[in-house]
């Protein structure tokens, strides 16, 4: 029997209020941070939006600022692990202990709401992560925007810096079925008065531009505005030119995958406009800041026979950028996929990515969590699938079918990723 704690309690009042689900919108959220004080208002920093790169880009930010000497707060979702990560404070995440204080105290706040205002699970945890921030006093929030932007529970928050990474279709269920549609959802995080950045091109953003003008906010474009030029160098990370207070800065991340360059250039841009805002960071803390970024499960290299890819890409855009930079990195191995899925996520897309890898077999799984499909449910969009229930058998399986000079490489879930690293570290 499991021992109970009160992080295990936590979890499990969490679980309790899984069956709300997703419900766009920001009332529930706003009434549940009134009852706490209204903890969200006067934090300054970085809301992170986007399809694909939020995270990375959050990483790298709170790297940055932390190498600056500033006191920082990082809110990220969703974890890999466990629920501590997060929210991390000047690069450390809180403990168990701190968290189940917290949830006790926002499901306290939650029993006086009525029930039409009867908050989420992630709108809890969102409440109980601004919560942690207002008592750390930072000088830097970066938060990570959840699903979409405009009706997702962080954008209560106008932390004066607004990041549009990117923007592809995604969750189209909740955000609309073009990319003209779901940018509109995603630009909506900027704000009067705010500092805009975006990586994006195309028709999104056009979108972009388009609201930021509308609503006064300056938006420097990343490539158009910023120069980038990235230099993959496989395992070792990334090299990328860019600027940084007007001057050219040449840094090195040891982030796996060209399509960071992107990312990294559009947080150093970020870093740039909250020094402008006047945050003292300087080019020393970018370089020492990128330099010593981790972001975990996001083309993740585990050693071993074989070795082990680890990428939580979970929607086409995602998967096609895993794919073009792990060809290269697996070049010569026989290559055995771990894939798993939520069932909200375009399969049958994100598989038609996938196939460009050329893996020998696949092994098709299920992470311990509600929204993950069934593995016959998944098989039936390949050609040819083995398939194992349970993540630890799929692991052991396709460890067993790539060989020791083959490679496995695990994708299509974050619930996945976090699931095998903790298989791996046991």
């Amino acid at each position: 029997m499991a021992v109970s704690t009160p992080y295990t309690r936590a979890t499990a009042m969490l679980d309790a209020v899984s069956w709300r689900g997703i419900k766009p919108g920001l009332e529930r959220t706003r009434a549940l941070l009134h009852v706490l004080g209204d903890p969200h208002v006067g934090l300054s920093g970085v809301l992170v939006a986007g399809t694909n790169g939020k995270g990375s880009v959050c990483a790298v930010i709170d790297s940055i600022t932390h190498a600056a000497g500033l006191r920082t707060v990082m809110l990220t979702k969703p974890h890999l692990r466990s629920y501590t990560e997060r929210i991390v404070i000047d690069g450390v995440r809180i403990t168990e202990e701190d968290f189940a204080a917290l949830m006790e105290e926002v499901n306290a706040a939650a029993s006086t709401l009525p029930e039409d205002l009867q908050p989420t699970g992630f709108e809890m945890l969102t409440a109980a992560g601004l919560l942690r921030s207002a008592r750390a006093a930072p000088d830097v929030v970066v938060c990570e925007v959840g699903l979409g932007g405009r009706l997702d529970s962080t954008n209560v928050l106008d932390l004066g810096v607004a990041i549009v990474t990117n923007v592809a279709l995604d969750h189209r269920e909740h955000l609309g079925d073009t990319v003209v549609a779901i940018a509109r959802e995603k630009a909506a995080v900027i704000k009067a008065g705010d500092d805009a950045v975006t990586a994006a091109g195309g028709p999104a953003l056009d979108v972009i531009r388009r609201h930021a003008h509308e609503v006064g906010a300056p938006l420097t474009v990343v490539t158009e505005d910023v120069p980038v030029n990235g230099r993959d160098g496989g395992l070792a990370g990334i090299d990328v030119d860019t600027e940084f207070a007007g001057l050219p800065i040449a840094l090195h991340a040891p982030l796996v995958g060209w399509f960071q360059a992107a990312n990294i250039a559009t947080a150093v841009t970020a870093c740039d406009v909250l020094r402008r805002r006047g945050a003292a960071i300087d080019a020393g803390a970018v370089s020492r800041g990128c330099a010593s970024t981790q972001w975990p499960g996001r083309m993740q290299w585990v050693r071993g026979s074989p070795p082990i890819l680890v990428d939580g890409a979970h929607n086409p855009a995602g998967m096609a950028a895993m794919v073009e930079a792990a060809r290269a990195i697996l070049a010569g191995r026989r290559i055995v996929v771990l894939f798993a899925a939520m069932r909200n996520k375009d399969v049958d897309a994100m598989i038609a990515e996938l196939r460009g890898l050329g893996a020998a077999e696949t092994v098709v799984t299920s992470p311990a969590v509600e929204r993950a499909s069934d593995v016959a449910d998944l098989a039936r969009f390949f050609d040819s699938a083995h398939t194992e229930a349970i993540v630890s058998r799929g692991l052991s399986r396709a460890r067993m079918l790539a060989g020791r000079d083959g490679a496995v490489v695990v994708t299509g879930s974050l619930y996945l990723a976090g699931e095998v690293l903790s298989l791996l570290e046991t």
